[in-house]
Parts: C-alpha cells; sequence; structure tokens
C-alpha cells in the first residue's frame, strides 16, 4: 500500500520514510514512530491501517542517520543493538525528525503522532515540544520528561504486566498528567506488536486501537472541521 520516500532533515541530510496514502480525501495525517528496532514490516502495516482508517501515515526512518536500512530481529542481539542506536542518535534529534516527517505530509491536513516503546516517548515529546496531538505506547522513557507540560492532547496505554513500566511509572502520569486519557491493560510489554507471538496481546491491542483511531479522529479530523 506504501511507497518509500525520502525527506530532508536538520542540517544537509535526507532520511527515508515509508508513506502510506489515505484513499481519497484524507482525514489528517499521523508520524508514526518505531520501537528501537527501526521501521519494521509491523511499524509499516501501522501506518498502512492508519491509510485505510482515513489518515495518511508516514514512518520516517531514524536511524538513517546513523546506518541505512536498520530492521533488526525482535530478539536479545536486536534489541542491545536498537537501544545503542537510539542512545546514539538522542532525543533532540528523533524530535525534529519528527517535524520533518510532519512538514512532508503536511498537506493531508491536521498532523498527528503515535509511537511505541521508544516511539512513545518520542510521541510524547512531540506533543510537548512541537504541540502535535500524540498517541503514545508503552513509553518506559517517558518518566524523565514528565515536566514537560504537552501543548496538545496525548493518549497513554500501558500493559498491566509491563515490567520496564511499572505501577508506579503509570501512577506519576495519573498524578502529573490528570487532564489527559491514560489506559493499562493485562497485557505486557509491546503488546500491540502483532508481528511477534510472544508479545502481541489482540484483545488488548484491538481495544487500544479503537481508542487510538477515535483520539485521531477527534483531534485530526475533528478539528479540521471545527469553524
Amino acid at each position: 500500500m506504501g511507497e518509500q520516500i525520502s525527506i530532508p532533515t536538520t542540517g544537509t541530510q535526507c532520511i527515508g520514510a515509508y508513506v502510506a496514502r489515505a484513499p481519497g480525501k484524507p482525514q489528517g495525517g499521523v508520524v508514526v514512530i518505531q520501537e528501537i528496532f527501526g521501521v519494521t514490516a509491523h511499524i509499516r502495516s501501522v501506518a498502512d491501517r492508519l491509510a485505510a482508517a482515513g489518515f495518511t501515515a508516514i514512518a520516517p526512518c531514524f536511524f538513517d542517520h546513523l546506518e541505512t536500512g536498520v530492521e533488526l530481529p525482535y530478539d536479545q542481539a536486536g534489541t542491545e543493538r536498537g537501544r545503542a542506536l537510539v542512545q546514539e542518535l538522542g532525543m533532540d534529534r528523533a524530535v525534529a525528525d519528527v517535524a520533518a516527517a510532519a512538514e512532508a505530509i503536511a498537506s493531508a491536513g491536521r498532523i498527528g503522532t503515535v509511537g511505541f516503546c521508544w516511539g512513545g516517548t518520542v510521541a510524547f515529546l512531540a506533543a510537548t515540544r512541537l504541540g502535535l496531538p500524540s498517541v503514545s505506547y508503552y513509553g518506559a522513557r517517558n518518566v524523565a520528561y514528565l515536566d514537560e507540560q504537552p501543548k496538545a492532547p496525548v493518549m497513554f496505554h500501558f500493559g498491566e504486566k509491563d515490567p520496564s513500566i511499572p505501577p508506579e511509572a503509570i501512577a506519576r502520569h495519573r498524578a502529573k498528567l490528570p487532564q489527559m486519557p491514560i489506559y493499562t491493560y493485562p497485557a505486557g510489554h509491546a503488546f500491540n506488536r502483532d508481528a511477534d507471538p510472544h508479545v502481541y496481546d489482540r484483545a488488548s491491542a484491538e481495544l487500544a486501537w479503537q481508542r487510538t483511531l477515535a483520539f485521531f479522529e477527534e483531534h485530526l479530523a475533528g478539528a479540521a472541521v471545527k469553524p
């Protein structure tokens, strides 16, 4: 469904991005922010599903700054390599790439973000620093940034069995951001990753997806028609 494009970023470097375009007139646009494993088939499928729901979606290849074509396996070696890459990349450059990706699909209308794991925290920062309505899935790094106030609505999804995000971390989200919807599910980390049967939880993923689409319909599509 999608296509690969190049987008300019800060400085002179371009990075790749996967774009899935909504059929007909889009309801808005969504930047899909990867896990630590790169723009994998799973992340591309998220973009495709958003496009099928009426939103033009773009998944920027953040790691192209460091190494092109990164798609890591969901194993210990892939996890270690992914953690090293996001550490080298840094959050500031990732947020700047989100801004560049949003600009690349600006013709779709109002732009939001959805991010997973590491990308869940980048999505949160897209709300605090760029003012983009954002959905954050199991962002274990969020806690370090909870003193940043969002400039746009944020929705959070967490797994109740996620060892990387203990109950006290979720409680801190509720205390710092009482105005934002925060949902928990009887699942572990990465419960939306349907490409990985070890972590995927169908019931939790489907409910979270319904809520995510409703969020975008309200804050992207709905915002576009308000006077």
